[in-house]
């Protein structure tokens, strides 16, 4: 695609049913505003700069289907208490002329058993560090009820005003593991083989889209790779798994991600791990565990601008669903190369976090550059407050003499 012929990424754009308003995204960062599992002032008042930013849509992340399926205690799950103050943020966000997404999905390993007083979940008997603890097994009758939660919630978010749904396929969550050839080690029908474990991912697609129709746009968040060597699931495997989703038609697109929550996340994000503060942002055991095994488990990625392309091209040449490119979206040469290259639309996460109106600045001025540095001192904040903490004031800003 020549320059002379790319989409304008600042006109209307169909996604699904939706039109947004131009072909960028807020992509899910959990926002660490919810302290207690209701939406709050804080949580509003942090999309609606986001949507007053310029933003095509902006992604709530992460509402749990159900209490065990958080990370901890202090996120939202997808329940009737919730309702009230999620119409509240959907009409916020729509006021700003942004639509509205909700991330859906379960932690599985990834959740705190302790703070959430409920045993972590996963397709086998393996480690869930952030309870210190192991998981339990889904027997065949307890898949059909995460099944029903993720019904549920896609009709209490679609309810609650939100006009797509993200389903979460990535990361070493719940559907992520059962995808994974090294955390899923079932021998029944939804283990062994790839068909196999792309069975429950396939499943959760079919009952969101059963329960909300064609009413909003659905899309999944899929792992090319996990980021933990040759027992991760890689590329080869992602791109099958993206056509079988297709071939169900059930998803408007897929927005490609990697990396693992449990194992590497580091993988997702590049650039300089936080070690020290990341460890800092834990208590006791876990604090002392993180500073002996940061450098094990927070590695160092070369930071790239659109560094998850190389990938993201496989399941470009894979299939035909619109995709929607995530990973070191900053400035209109990284947009314009996305573009280009047949993706339908980007996803902006740090670069809004340190400006939230660089959209609507890149509009104004395609020469705009953003004043993300990529030190990813944002990612311990998710568990206080989320925040760029340069922007914040609590560290020196690098480019302040630029």
């Amino acid at each position: 695609m020549t320059a002379t012929n790319l989409p304008d990424p600042f006109t209307p754009a169909r996604l699904g049913p939706l039109t947004l308003r131009n072909r960028l995204i807020k992509c899910a960062t959990f926002e660490g505003a919810t302290p207690d599992a209701l939406v709050t002032d804080d949580l509003i008042a942090f999309h609606r700069e986001v949507a007053a930013g310029g933003v095509g849509m902006t992604t709530v992340a992460y509402l749990a289907i159900s209490g065990e399926g958080r990370t901890d205690r202090h996120q939202i799950h997808l329940r009737e208490e919730a309702m009230p103050g999620l119409r509240r943020l959907t009409d916020a966000i729509h006021a700003e002329g942004a639509m509205a997404a909700a991330q859906l999905g379960h932690a599985g390993p990834v959740a705190n058993s302790v703070s959430n007083r409920a045993k972590a979940l996963g397709p086998s008997r393996i480690p869930a560090p952030m309870g210190m603890s192991f998981t339990r097994r889904l027997s065949a009758g307890e898949i059909d009820d995460v099944l029903e939660k993720f019904r549920r919630g896609a009709r209490i978010a679609v309810d609650s005003g939100f006009d797509g749904l993200e389903i979460h396929f990535g990361h070493n969550y719940l559907v992520s593991c059962f995808l994974s050839p090294m955390l899923n080690r079932r021998r029944d029908a939804y283990g062994g083989s790839l068909e196999n474990r792309a069975r429950l991912a396939r499943e959760v697609a079919a009952v969101v889209r059963d329960e909300v129709g064609d009413s909003v746009a659905v899309w999944a968040k899929l792992n090319m790779y996990d980021g933990v060597g040759r027992l991760s699931l890689d590329i080869d495997e992602a791109c099958e798994v993206a056509r079988l989703l297709e071939a169900d038609r059930n998803l408007d697109a897929i927005e490609p991600t990697a990396g693992s929550s449990l194992l590497n996340p580091m993988y997702l994000f590049h650039g300089e791990p936080p070690r020290k503060e990341f460890a800092d942002a834990f208590r006791g055991a876990m604090r002392w565990g993180l500073k002996a095994m940061g450098p094990f488990f927070l590695h160092h990625y070369d930071y790239q601008d659109a560094y998850l392309l190389p990938l993201a091209r496989r399941l470009r040449d894979a299939v035909d669903l619109p995709l929607i490119l995530l990973g070191g979206i900053t400035d209109r040469p990284s947009i314009d190369t996305a573009l280009g290259e047949g993706f339908d639309f980007v996803a902006m996460g740090r670069a809004l976090l340190r400006e939230p109106d660089l959209p609507r600045r890149l509009q104004l001025d395609p020469t705009t550059t953003s004043r993300c540095v990529h030190c990813n001192l944002c990612m311990p904040t998710i568990y206080s407050h989320t925040r760029c903490p340069v922007r914040n004031g609590e560290i020196p800003d690098p480019l302040a003499a630029t």
